[in-house]
């Protein structure tokens, strides 16, 4: 059986799942045959020029006319736009891959998961940093054991690209289209690595900050437009099991350009890692002075042995094979047990408005 997938959306998304789905078969004999089968856009033009490069077979400048056409749909367009073609997509009866965060604000969250639930097919929300083979080596380092009480989750996601007060406007700088700012697009990010590694979050005091209120328009001189969301937040947390956790994403930390560093501190142990050492994972054990580095490339570790000798790295667009090859299994054999699901991100959503909630009280909100 071959699955044919149409793809809403692309551009950085759209080039990063349209790479994975065309290394599955090189890499991943074993997931099901893929056909990336119509690509989904407005602008007919740019649209067919992506689906020659992204190797796709039809385009659609309507999703409406495809989601109950294919086997999976996945929507990568902007977080405003996550809702609607998902639902329908759902009530077709058809798997859906959405973007992160699940959507733009927690009402539309809470019908994607609702229909996901009423559809009974699998769903997944593109949190591909689980897919790292270091974060599958520290969970299970922390389900075995060898970190001992969890006592501490320390998680940043910062970023420097809109340093810069004159960068351009984009639909991220905007409320209704994108929800938040830093919070979602990178906290999400650190959220669900928190749930993947340690548990739910049950508490949350949170701050954000904007630091620049208007950008120029790109191509309109001397045309700017309001900046409605975070630039920057962070937040304290406790996570289930009593965990003390914090929080922190910035678009304005100079100096860093993708750096996901998350930190688990237990009773007998301690690890470290961060995205932009991604093979490695820092490992502290009881009777040591010191952290270990881990290369985790060896051929036992998590999704390598699809890959290369011991030591050979792998990259960011590896993680995106791993979720694909994961996702478009359990949808080739209807299984209902893919993980991050539609839940995932609504329980990810309900962190995200609880932080929101906490800086405009000024207070602890309870994550309901």
């Amino acid at each position: 059986m071959t699955l044919k997938v149409g793809v809403l959306g692309y551009r950085f998304m759209g080039k990063a799942h349209a790479n994975a789905l065309a290394r599955l078969p090189m890499f991943f004999p074993e997931a099901p045959a893929v056909e990336r089968h119509v690509l989904v856009g407005r602008d007919e033009a740019a649209l067919n020029d992506a689906a020659d490069r992204l190797g796709f077979a039809q385009t659609a400048t309507d999703w409406r006319e495809v989601v109950d056409e294919v086997d999976a749909f996945y929507n990568l367009g902007p977080n405003h736009v996550h809702a609607e073609p998902s639902i329908a997509a759902l009530e077709a009866g058809t798997p859906v891959l959405s973007e992160k965060p699940l959507a733009n604000d927690l009402e539309s969250a809470e019908a994607m998961a609702e229909a996901a639930e009423s559809a009974g097919v699998p769903t997944a929300t593109a949190f591909n940093y689980r897919f790292v083979p270091a974060i599958r080596y520290a969970k299970n380092l922390i389900e075995d054991g060898e970190l001992g009480e969890v006592h501490h989750f320390r998680g940043r996601y910062l970023q420097d690209w809109l340093v810069d007060p004159e960068a351009p406007w984009s639909w991220r700088n905007n409320a209704e289209m994108a929800g938040s700012g830093a919070l979602g697009d990178l906290g999400a990010h650190t959220i669900d690595l928190a749930r993947f590694l340690v548990g739910d979050v049950e508490r949350v005091s949170g701050h954000l900050r904007t630091f620049v209120d208007e950008r120029p328009v790109e191509g309109e001189e001397g045309e700017t437009r309001p900046v409605t969301v975070d630039d920057a937040y962070s937040a304290q947390a406790e996570l289930e099991g009593d965990v003390m956790a914090t929080f922190e994403a910035s678009r304005f930390a100079n100096g860093h350009k993708n750096d996901h560093t998350i930190e688990v501190h237990g009773s007998e142990g301690s690890l470290k890692f961060s995205l932009e050492r991604l093979n490695e994972l820092e490992v502290l054990r009881d009777d040591s002075r010191g952290y270990e580095t881990v290369l985790v490339t060896d051929e036992s570790d998590p999704y390598v042995d699809h890959w290369w000798p011991p030591g050979h790295v792998i990259g960011w667009e590896h993680t995106f094979v791993h979720e694909n090859a994961e996702f478009l299994s359990a949808v080739a054999e209807d299984r209902d047990d893919y993980h991050p699901d539609f839940h995932d991100g609504l329980a990810v959503q309900r962190a995200l408005a609880a932080i929101e909630e906490s800086d405009e009280r000024g207070e602890w909100v309870d994550v309901k």
